[in-house]
């Protein structure tokens, strides 16, 4: 279903994990973001990309290779991919493959395109790094934590900022990479709020936001959970530790593996920093 839709921006919605797909009508392009879940939403996007894109190239951007973002990537043939260094030599391509066909075996799911990993024609990997497509240009920001591979993408033409599996309005951090590297991304999504004129902030799942006082309270969100944790951990506090399990969005076994994995890899990471201080 369609979530936002201006005169350049449509966000898409899929039912599974309200997970976005954003399509950008640009100057020079149509840039296509993460296109999923399920073949007829799939399909949505194509048939809206069908219907405004003209004669305009079109770009398939990848935030990050969690199976959900990239599995509707060969339902665009032709189109350039862009994605970041850490995606394009990600050292684990066969299982992402084989979640994508786990799920659409479990659920009796067919697709009329193959599935493939995607392969990469524009790679992102310095922070601030600028591609030029004709007169627009596209910023991107190297975002890891929640995955190795993240990127973040501003487009100051249109305001937009595409963010990946981060600010969530109501996702709290999944930590799959790094606590600290998981920080140090949500700081810098804050200086990138300060530095670039961004009106359209975009996740990876949820709700869309045109509030700058939104995307701060998202910022402050994640940092202050981050922050929590670390308390706790520091403090053997399981109680605290507890509450911020419970204060995840739609409470699952998910969820609270999610959580659970959050803990393991910040206290790992705090038993090293305090190892090398001794």
């Amino acid at each position: 279903m369609i979530q936002f839709s201006n005169e350049k921006v449509t966000v898409f919605q899929s039912i599974l994990f309200q997970t976005t797909s954003t399509v950008i009508q640009l100057e020079d392009l149509i840039l296509v973001v993460d296109p999923n879940w399920l073949p007829h939403e799939i399909q949505e996007i194509k048939d809206h990309v069908d219907a405004v894109k003209g004669d305009k190239p079109c770009y398939l951007l990848f935030t990050h290779a969690d199976y959900d973002h990239i599995i509707g990537y060969k339902a665009f043939p032709g189109a350039k991919i862009i994605g970041s260094a850490g995606l394009a030599n990600y050292p684990e391509k066969e299982h992402k493959l084989k979640l994508i066909r786990n799920f659409d075996a479990t659920y009796y799911v067919t697709r009329d395109y193959p599935i493939e990993f995607p392969e990469l024609d524009i790679v992102i990997g310095e922070d601030g790094q600028r591609v030029a497509i004709g007169s627009t240009t596209l910023t991107f920001y190297l975002a890891p934590g929640h995955t190795e591979d993240g990127l973040f993408t501003v487009i100051d033409s249109a305001g937009v900022f595409v963010a990946g599996d981060y600010l969530s309005d109501f996702e709290l951090p999944f930590i799959y990479h790094s606590a600290r590297a998981y920080e140090q991304t949500i700081r810098k999504a804050e200086q990138i709020l300060q530095d670039h004129p961004v009106q359209l902030l975009i996740p990876g799942h949820g709700q869309h936001t045109t509030s700058r006082a939104e995307m701060d309270r998202r910022v402050n969100m994640a940092l202050d959970h981050l922050k929590r944790m670390k308390q706790a951990i520091l403090a053997n506090d399981e109680q605290a530790l507890e509450q911020l399990k419970l204060e995840h969005g739609f409470l699952s076994d998910t969820t609270a593996e999610c959580h659970k994995d959050n803990v393991k890899i910040m206290r790992q990471e705090l038993l090293e920093e305090t190892a090398k201080e001794v």
